[in-house]
């Protein structure tokens, strides 16, 4: 059984943000051979209800989340059951994870990130402690790479704010967006007083890698006779 994949994503009004996403599915449908759709969970549509209308029988939802935040949690769940759809399955969201860092560390390097130069780890804020402690993990995964300890910063909601510590005298600095995708939070941190913004994580091949990775593990939770055991739905 190869059940369809819904890649859900947050969504913006910022028309940069969408085709990232539409990337990403477009890439994953023709690596695997299966049926990808999007959905967002806010802003636009296809809303997750129209993303599944017309779906019959099974469904793995994708949250292309970077942290397991409110929308990841509570929201998806809440859009999924009132779409009515029974047999949907949601897998783990897409951050934190290595993959992302080392995609991280490329941008950065494209950038013109070198070993020694300072980082500074930005990502979009959450009153979520659970999404925050997801971040803090994201941070020490990419300052492995760099060489360096990394404490994350934020465009909003969440202390400390990226645009404070920028602001900051030190060293000069390069700054590391944990940003699925560009918009107007890349921008601000664009236009920052920092060497340079490396670009958004986007639709890198180890992103779409990782979608799949991300599906697959759900798959065998649900369709594998051996791990469902007796009276586990598949």
């Amino acid at each position: 059984m190869t059940p369809p994949l819904l890649l859900v994503a947050h969504g913006t009004r910022d028309p940069a943000g969408p085709p990232v996403v539409d990337r990403i599915a477009a890439a994953v449908a023709e690596r695997a051979g299966i049926a990808v759709r999007t959905a967002y969970v806010d802003v636009i549509g296809p809303t997750v209800a129209e993303a599944l209308d017309g779906l019959d029988g099974p469904v793995v939802a994708v949250p292309a989340f970077l942290a397991a935040g409110y929308h990841v949690r509570v929201d998806l769940p809440a859009q999924l059951a009132a779409a009515g759809h029974e047999d949907v399955t949601t897998s783990a969201p897409l951050g934190p994870d290595p993959a992302l860092a080392e995609v991280m560390l490329r941008r950065l390097r494209a950038a013109g990130w070198r070993p020694g130069a300072a980082v500074v780890f930005a990502a979009a804020g959450s009153t979520d402690p659970r999404a925050l402690a997801d971040v803090r993990t994201a941070a020490r995964l990419l300052g492995a790479r760099c060489g360096q300890v990394l404490r994350p910063s934020y465009v909003t909601t969440a202390a400390p704010r990226t645009a404070e510590v920028c602001a900051e005298p030190g060293p000069e600095r390069f700054v590391a967006p944990y940003l699925l995708a560009p918009g107007r939070f890349h921008r601000g941190l664009a236009a920052l007083p920092v060497r340079a913004a490396a670009a958004p994580i986007g639709a890198h091949p180890l992103v779409v890698d990782l979608v799949l990775r991300r599906y697959r593990s759900a798959c065998r939770e649900v369709f594998d006779p051996v791990r469902a055991g007796p009276g586990h739905p598949r």
